[in-house]
């Protein structure tokens, strides 16, 4: 299991990886050929909002994995005893039940695409609306591997690092 969440990781950070690569590139394209060309293609700007969809999708998931998701732990961290770790654990419950809940309208959503085109790119907007989708279920495996590693012991759940420490 501990292969798996770490192979699982693996691919979030190369997915996380591309999709800030690809949100660069049109940016600076952008920037370049408005500063040179004088205006810039037309589509750079629908690929950076496309690119910055799966960026947040793929780092969200990252993030939760990695412990390192936004979390307002002031109080419930400095509660006695094991509340902490139950606190932990009844945020990954929640968030992999709500993932579950809402994986079928995303998938709903995502169908919806297929009847429509990107104005610029031309692309099925199925496969927009499928960075949703992939949102969702990367968070709910995220959030599955969270509670099974906390369950079996081989997590506490809190960040792999120290706050405010580079990986």
């Amino acid at each position: 299991m501990d292969r798996a969440a770490a192979l699982i990781r693996a691919l979030l950070r190369v997915a996380t990886g591309l999709s800030f690569a690809v949100l660069m590139a049109a940016v600076l394209l952008q920037v370049f050929a408005r500063t040179f060309l004088g205006s810039s293609p037309v589509w750079t700007e629908e690929l950076t909002r496309f690119a910055l969809l799966y960026l947040a999708a793929f780092g969200t998931a990252l993030s939760l994995s990695t412990g390192d998701l936004v979390n307002v732990d002031l109080v419930s961290e400095s509660l006695p005893g094991r509340s902490p770790w139950m606190l932990r654990l009844v945020s990954a419950l929640i968030t992999l039940g709500f993932c579950l809940v809402l994986i079928w309208p995303a998938w709903r959503f995502t169908a919806i695409g297929a009847m429509q085109g990107s104005p610029a790119l031309g692309l099925k907007m199925s496969w927009i609306h499928a960075a949703v989708l992939l949102m969702l279920a990367a968070l709910a495996l995220a959030a599955a591997i969270r509670v099974a590693g906390m369950l079996r012991g081989t997590t506490d759940g809190l960040p792999e690092h120290a706050p405010g420490e580079i990986e």
